[in-house]
Order: C-alpha cells, then sequence, then structure tokens
C-alpha cells in the first residue's frame, strides 16, 4: 500500500522509551512523540493525563492512568496507518470528534478501491473555558 508512514527508527525508539520518572523525561518524551502526532488518531486526547503533569502547580505522581495513556501513545504509533497521499484530483472528508478535554479530525479520502484513507490526524486539548461547551460546540472548533 502507498502512503506515508512513520520512521521506523523513531517508533523503535518510542516504542522502547522505558517508563518516565520526572517532567525532564515526559518534555523529552512528548517531544518526540508530538513530531509524529499525525500519525496517532486522537492524539490529543491520549496524552492528558501526561500534559497534567507539566502544569506549573501539578505534583508529580505516575498513575495508572499515566501508564495507561504512555502505552497508548506509543502503540498508537506502533500501530500507525499509513496515511495516504493527498490527491488534488478527489475530494476530502473531514470527520469530527470531541471528548471532554480535547477534539480532533482526520482528514481523509477515498483510495481508488474507495475504502476511506487517512491523510492526516489533527487534535488538540481544550481550552479550560472551552471544556464548558456543548459536545456540538466543540466539534466545530478551530
Amino acid at each position: 500500500m502507498n502512503g506515508v508512514r512513520p520512521d521506523p527508527e523513531k517508533v523503535r525508539v518510542i516504542s522502547e522509551w522505558p517508563k518516565l520518572s520526572n517532567v525532564k523525561e515526559l518534555r523529552q518524551f512528548l517531544e518526540l512523540v508530538t513530531y509524529l502526532c499525525k500519525y496517532v488518531e486522537n492524539y490529543a486526547g491520549k496524552i492528558h493525563p501526561l500534559s497534567q503533569l507539566l502544569k506549573k502547580e501539578a505534583e508529580w505522581k505516575w498513575t495508572a492512568e499515566c501508564q495507561q495513556a504512555f502505552d497508548a501513545v506509543k502503540q498508537g504509533l506502533t500501530e500507525a496507518p499509513i496515511l495516504a497521499v493527498a490527491d488534488q484530483d478527489h475530494p476530502f472528508q473531514v470527520v469530527c470528534d470531541a471528548s471532554d478535554f480535547a477534539i480532533g479530525c482526520a482528514l481523509m479520502q477515498h483510495d481508488h478501491e474507495s475504502r476511506d484513507r487517512v491523510v492526516y490526524y489533527q487534535s488538540r486539548q481544550l481550552k479550560p473555558a472551552e471544556c464548558n461547551y456543548p459536545v456540538h460546540d466543540r466539534r466545530s472548533l478551530p
């Protein structure tokens, strides 16, 4: 299948990354993973527990939820789909979703066999005020 895939060496490094034990290690991990976030569906939602540890007033406490988020991000990259190369001659479809703390979308396109293919994933965490928006309003946020 033709398309774009993450650098296998970076994926290997991420998949072998040991458990994090402080904010500095978390920042290093997230810097590398964020570089490849276009391959991970709902990346911002997956890293939410980890990003809470980066808040100024946060105490470092590696919880089961943090471990699950860490594992989910690594798994999302090791199982990342091959992204389709955008074909400007065919229509695109945008699929959006929202949770209590993140929004995301996927840019999709039908391939020559009429299968939906992901071209790009995009997501971000909600700002505190946006968390109060109704779900249908969150889905339309930029």
